[in-house]
């Protein structure tokens, strides 16, 4: 099975045993049809837990209530680990949006061909992701925004980039 992270539990909320997510949804659509998530450091490490009700909290966060979590001190207990869930409960995204699941692995070039990497990841911000490509030793930040994404292949495996003036290590910031 696919998994993807949607979030990392950031703390406790309340005494009754609900867990603070900091969420890397786009949107909170995906809530209310939770039925469960897997919590843990890793994907192999989680432990699957039922969902009792899971409502947004704000723009960047949403609160779960996890059965088998019944107190402040156990929801406590879950701090630091992130949240899973299986990929086929993600459902299709308009087009042009992709999970950052489906990112990860493609090759980055820059619109004239040059190659900058590979994405091994993407983290929040608060106004827009960003997107981690690495090539050896050589990382690059890339925000996820319009003027920077020029274009995504998933089937081909590759996004084309245009890099604005201080993305690239070595580069004079503005």
């Amino acid at each position: 099975m696919r998994w993807v992270e949607i979030g990392q539990i950031v703390r406790a909320h309340g005494l009754a045993g609900r867990v603070k997510v900091l969420s890397y949804l786009e949107s909170d659509r995906l809530l209310p049809s939770l039925a469960e998530a897997w919590i843990g450091r890793s994907r192999d490490s989680a432990k699957r837990y039922p969902i009792e009700n899971a409502r947004p909290e704000g723009r960047a966060h949403f609160s779960l209530k996890l059965g088998g979590v019944e107190d402040r001190t156990a929801a406590d207990g879950l701090r630091g680990l992130a949240v899973f869930v299986p990929y086929e409960s993600l459902g299709v995204l308009p087009e042009g949006e992709y999970y950052w699941e489906d990112l990860i692995g493609l090759r980055v070039e820059t619109e004239d061909g040059r190659s900058l990497g590979v994405i091994e990841g993407v983290f929040p911000t608060g106004s827009n992701d960003v997107i981690v490509c690495r090539a050896g030793t050589r990382e690059t930040l890339l925000p996820a925004i319009a003027e920077v994404i020029r274009s995504v292949d998933i089937g081909a495996g590759r996004m084309v980039v245009r890099l604005l003036k201080g993305l690239e290590a070595g580069d004079d910031a503005l």
